[in-house]
């Protein structure tokens, strides 16, 4: 399949489920969506499950490229900044990555319906777990280059993983309610990351 037709078929896919929900989306609905037959389109993906997961894994990996996150090199990333500095620096790409146009329109209708389609489930699952890699190899890389201390990496690693996800949940459930701006909003992330510094200086 080539890189077009599997873009097309995913923000097509991408669009009925904004519009109509993730369950309520038929396979049938996907080809005439894209104007091809849906035998075509199982030619293309086995099952609607196998074409959200493709298309979970296709945005995000476009949301890294237009947000410029990319792979670490954590001797260049820490050169002369602050833990403070790493984590603001590192949490600010991971926020940037996931407010990209089409990965927040795939966030709002996975996370609307994560407590009834098992496929929202999996994904929301999946993206938890990357993420709490990723803190555990960027903890253990500051606690080598002794700009933090953590009793537990591991532990420290998963807490820290959860806050700054549940957090930024926070912020986009408070901006969508209207509650209050962007700028006020990042402030409780950032006392966050302030005092998670301060928990585990390096004494």
């Amino acid at each position: 399949m080539s890189d077009t037709r599997k873009k097309e078929i995913i923000m097509a896919t991408l669009e009925l489920a904004a519009n109509k929900g993730l369950g309520n989306v038929s396979m049938n609905m996907i080809a005439d969506k894209v104007g091809i037959k849906k035998p075509s389109l199982y030619n293309h993906f086995a099952s609607k499950e196998e074409l959200v997961e493709v298309m979970y894994q296709f945005l995000r990996e476009e949301a890294k490229k237009n947000a410029n996150v990319g792979a670490i090199d954590y001797t260049v990333i820490f050169a002369g900044k602050s833990a403070l500095e790493i984590l603001r620096m590192m949490v600010g790409g991971y926020f940037h990555m996931n407010q990209q146009e089409h990965m927040l329109n795939f966030y709002k209708v996975i996370y609307s319906e994560r407590s009834i389609q098992p496929m929202a489930a999996k994904i929301l699952a999946e993206e938890i777990e990357k993420m709490i890699i990723a803190t555990k190899q960027l903890f253990y890389a500051m606690e080598v280059h002794k700009l933090l201390h953590f009793q537990n990496a591991d532990m420290s690693a998963v807490s820290f993983a959860m806050t700054v996800h549940g957090l930024m949940d926070y912020e986009l459930d408070r901006r969508s309610g209207g509650c209050k701006t962007e700028n006020q909003e990042r402030n409780d992330l950032d006392e966050y990351l302030q005092w998670f510094c301060k928990e585990n200086a390096v004494k």
